[in-house]
């Protein structure tokens, strides 16, 4: 498969038996990555280049990272097209190789002269295989893109970038919710549209809004992605690393998911909005026919105090914290219902574990077409009694995105 790669010498030299190594690695799905140094070529703001496996559509490729100062550029190649660009830039244009595969750790460095030396080694990694050959460890994210180190996400340690000890936790998080997008996405009306419009709602630091931009790139989709932030200084941080790294496509924006008003939606994010502001992230979703909506709600204050306690409960609810997660249930359930209600295909869980975060628990509603809309449309009526008797039994007078669904005129049901 990848013969082309080494001359007919009897006694190959050292950078042939690294091209030996290398696609040997590929063809038994043993590859993780591959780091190119000490940069000697013409352009002045190139540092390294390190190239990594992808499966995008079904198709192997090698995903070139060229990381300049201030930017990085990736561009994707076929196998064979790979294989001979780094063929051509070994002892040329970078004169130290480091190949890392599952069970090896293999080093090519040329001397002054252009005699090339190899070493190779047991490889002292854990990390995981490429897309596609390890399902339980793969990674949707890269930790070497250069707008992380913005982000304090990631830090260089003698000359490579390695993740920030004390972000690991929400590092795993950001991989957990993109792992949830990229299923919600193959089941979604979006699946086969070259364009999407993403609005991250309280987007903070930005770690998913850069991430969710990143990892629509390398779907070989064409991601616009807006975070909306209340706090300034977010958005001016935010913002200024996404032009510092030329992310086209992305963008933040200082508003109020109850007063902001996207131009076009196609997947609507909410994490951690405190109370009823989940209902108007849902909402705004809602209204502007959303194929994807995510959140992760945080706090449940409005049911709380209306919720009376049915008498076969109160031996169950008299402890005040199984009250609160009675009302933490019992509020996200009737969202999922309302989304139902709505059209969507709708599932509560939780996304990542608890140890991690304590707002560990998702809704995310994927909106129907075809033959499970109209089924979706003949259950309605089953879905909105269902509301009706869970807000009878326990004694609720308003729920906010029931309110905010039926004060507005202008949303129809499924459609």
């Amino acid at each position: 498969m990848f013969t082309h790669l080494v001359s007919n010498a009897t006694k190959p030299d050292a950078a042939q038996r690294f091209a030996v190594l290398l696609s040997t690695a590929l063809v038994e799905g043993r590859f993780v990555k591959l780091l190119l140094s000490k940069y000697s070529g013409s352009e002045e703001t190139l540092e390294r280049l390190t190239v990594r496996e992808v499966l995008l559509r079904g198709e192997r490729l090698l995903s070139f990272v060229w990381r300049h100062r201030t930017k990085d550029i990736t561009k994707n190649h076929g196998m064979k097209e790979g294989l001979d660009l780094i063929a051509g830039m070994l002892g040329s244009q970078f004169q130290n190789a480091h190949l890392l595969t599952q069970g090896q750790e293999i080093q090519l460095a040329f001397s002054r002269k252009g005699k090339p030396s190899l070493r190779v080694g047991k490889a002292e990694t854990t990390e995981a295989a490429p897309a596609g050959h390890d399902k339980d460890k793969q990674r949707y994210l890269a930790l070497d893109r250069a707008f992380w180190v913005d982000l304090g996400v990631t830090h260089d340690v003698k000359g490579e970038r390695q993740l920030v000890p004390a972000m690991s936790r929400k590092w795993k998080q950001i991989n957990k919710f993109i792992e949830v997008m990229n299923a919600a996405l193959k089941s979604s009306p979006l699946a086969d549209s070259p364009a999407v419009h993403v609005v991250d709602f309280g987007s903070g630091k930005g770690y998913l809004t850069f991430a969710m931009h990143d990892w629509l790139a390398s779907q070989g989709k064409q991601p616009q992605v807006t975070g909306v932030e209340l706090r300034d200084d977010m958005v001016k941080l935010c913002g200024t690393a996404a032009a510092r790294h030329g992310m086209d496509g992305l963008r933040f924006d200082q508003g109020d998911v109850r007063s902001y008003t996207p131009a076009q939606l196609d997947v609507m994010i909410a994490l951690h909005a405190c109370d009823i502001a989940t209902d108007y992230a849902i909402h705004l979703g809602l209204r502007a026919g959303a194929s994807i909506i995510m959140c992760s709600p945080c706090c449940h204050k409005q049911l709380r105090p209306q919720m009376q306690t049915p008498p076969v409960l109160r031996p169950l609810l008299q402890h005040g914290i199984h009250l609160g997660q009675e009302a933490e249930m019992v509020t996200d359930s009737l969202r999922a219902l309302l989304l139902e209600a709505q059209g969507y295909d709708t599932q509560v869980f939780e996304f990542i574990a608890l140890e991690h975060t304590s707002k560990n628990k998702m809704i995310l509603a994927v909106k129907k077409s075809g033959a499970a809309l109209v089924a979706a449309q003949k259950r309605r009526p089953e879905v909105l009694a269902q509301i009706a008797e869970v807000k009878r039994f326990y004694g609720l007078r308003e729920q906010c995105l029931e309110t905010l669904i039926d004060n507005d005129a202008a949303l129809p049901g499924p459609v």
